[in-house]
């Protein structure tokens, strides 16, 4: 019997931010980056991978986010602790 890896269809529609080998100090800079643009191009959920190992990126991550005027929720995903899925809140429109 193979081993086959589950993969979730509904990962490979969002927009994804690899930390994977990136500083703690950087985290910060690339995830709101990676949220402003995304909001500029009303993707309103993204994902994040910080990876499971030396959760050092991870709980930097969850800083950044929770910090964040522009998030509206975010969520470790249930079938990879080291994913995390963010609600981003539409960027008003009002002139």
């Amino acid at each position: 019997m193979q081993n086959r890896h589950f993969e979730d269809p509904f990962l490979s529609i969002l927009p994804k931010l690899d930390l994977h080998g990136e500083t703690t100090d950087m985290v910060e800079y690339l995830v709101k980056d990676f949220i402003t643009l995304n909001r500029k191009m009303n993707k309103l959920k993204i994902q994040i991978i910080h990876g499971r190992h030396g959760k050092r990126l991870k709980e930097r991550v969850k800083e950044v986010l929770k910090k964040s005027d522009e998030v509206s929720k975010f969520y470790i995903y249930g079938f990879n602790d080291g994913l995390t899925i963010v609600e981003l809140k539409p960027i008003d429109k009002k002139n």
